[in-house]
């Protein structure tokens, strides 16, 4: 059988992110839509949940597939992924961005590669946001 790649699906777990950022849906929705457009995505709808006492869920769902987040706030956790189809949308570039937004003590990444086979696992190329 002959595979070719159908995407690439970044996930990255984030820790020592401000719990003010971690527990505004609004704000997290905001920035998620600014990530996939950054991203050159297209954003089909987004659904965010903002939990008591505390988290909150977004999800952007993509004409390339779909961008996430769900956090923790009192650990200062959060979880991200973006996975895009084809080879024009990277979703690293979405990935980067919120890396901006959320400024995280620690990252942890990994990269699929998705449609090969076999998954293929690749260490992701996290670039050390700028923090202004």
């Amino acid at each position: 059988m002959e595979y070719s790649t159908f995407g690439r699906h970044v996930a990255v777990d984030t820790w020592g992110v401000d719990f003010e950022l971690l527990n505004n849906a609004e704000f997290l929705q905001a920035q998620m839509v600014e990530a996939a457009e950054a991203c050159g995505a297209t954003v089909l709808s987004v659904q965010s949940k903002q939990f008591e006492p505390q988290g909150a869920t977004v999800l952007v769902l993509l004409s390339e597939s779909h961008l996430s987040i769900h956090t923790y706030p009192e650990k200062g956790f959060a979880a991200l992924d973006c996975y895009t189809c084809g080879e024009t949308v990277d979703p690293q570039l979405a990935i980067d961005y919120m890396l901006s937004v959320l400024k995280p003590t620690t990252t942890h990444g990994k990269k699929l590669v998705r449609g090969m086979g076999e998954l293929k696992v690749v260490e992701p190329e996290m670039k050390q946001p700028q923090y202004v």
